[in-house]
């Protein structure tokens, strides 16, 4: 079988090759997948060039999320069959054509949109539990989040539209507001000087409770000033490198505070009841449609670079999938 390999960290595109290996066979109590999809996120990205959180011993393979079908069965297995969708093992390098895995964790997936539910262990489990964890929000709350037309942003933007919760979209360029807005934005906003007064024309007395940051540098402290008193500020991404600001006056004076979310953290201390209950919950709308994303390209495994090239540029519109399992 195929996999893609890295033995040192760099740019993803350069380092990352197709390697040819034997068939894995799976042990007592475990099984094989054959990778269906796998999507190529940012923090792949990250972490192929040693700037993630996690930093796997090298040669490793890359991939942290997808999804498989049941090949074959080892000893003492039971409850799994042959044939059977599943979730691939967060973080169990799904860039490969065929994995083992431990048939006591797999998560059942009903048969659909083999791209939608390729994404569902990541950007839609980060939206979730942004909204979910962190304040109390009511029907009529705002939030306020920046790099709205990231996969995060639109999964957040559906999941507070069915809540009743309004947000606030901050994007880069004019052509990101028509599609958010079509996904059921109340408000997109193109970053710029006069932010700040846009976010409180359109707010007016309403309650901005929650700000969502992935960017970082100084639009994390204008947001920041936004928010109403007691309004927390979450941050789960750096796009820009840079450091985030934060005004003495929104801690001190309107009691804004600060914390962090980082999905793998939230995988090792959620016990298997909430984890349970967060999947369940996005398997059933996905696999309904009710939530999704826009994908732009999906590739077979042999075109890795072409999709690491691709997966990097910064204008896309949608995802960039990997087919490893699919034969060209």
């Amino acid at each position: 079988m195929k996999r893609a390999t890295y033995a040192q960290n760099g740019t993803p595109a350069n380092v990352v090759t197709l390697e040819a290996v034997d068939l894995p066979q799976p042990g007592s109590g475990e099984v094989r997948l054959s990778i269906e999809r796998a999507p190529i996120n940012p923090s792949d990205l990250l972490q192929v060039q040693g700037l993630y959180g996690i930093r796997p011993p090298l040669p490793a393979v890359p991939g942290n999320e997808g999804i498989g079908r049941v090949t074959a069965l080892g000893d003492g297995v039971t409850g799994v069959v042959v044939g059977q969708l599943v979730i691939a093992p967060a973080g169990g390098g799904t860039w490969q054509e065929q994995v083992i895995a431990n048939a006591a964790g797999l998560v059942p997936l009903p048969e659909g949109d083999l791209d939608q539910l390729a994404m569902i262990t990541v950007n839609p489990p980060t939206a979730f539990l942004l909204l979910d964890d962190f304040v109390d929000l009511q029907a009529g709350d705002w939030v306020i989040q920046n790099a709205a037309n990231s996969a995060v942003g639109g999964y957040v933007v559906q999941l507070a539209a069915e809540r009743g919760v309004r947000t606030i979209n901050i994007v880069r360029r004019e052509g990101a507001v028509a599609p958010l807005k079509a996904l059921g934005a109340d408000v997109v906003l193109v970053d710029g000087p006069d932010l700040g007064a846009q976010v409180r024309a359109a707010i007016g007395d309403g309650k901005l409770r929650l700000g969502l940051d992935a960017v970082g540098g100084p639009v994390f402290g204008v947001m920041a000033d936004l928010l109403s008193p007691g309004g927390v500020m979450v941050s789960y991404g750096s796009m820009s490198g840079q450091p985030a600001t934060l005004s003495a006056v929104a801690t001190i004076f309107r009691d804004v505070t600060v914390k962090g979310f980082w999905l793998a953290r939230w995988f090792e201390r959620a016990d298997q009841a909430r984890k349970a209950e967060v999947f369940g919950n996005l398997i059933m709308r996905i696999a309904k449609g009710a939530l999704s994303t826009k994908v732009e390209a999906v590739y077979p495994l042999e075109e890795i670079t072409q999709a690491l090239t691709h997966a990097a540029q910064g204008e896309r519109t949608g995802k960039v999938l990997l087919a490893p399992a699919a034969k060209g």
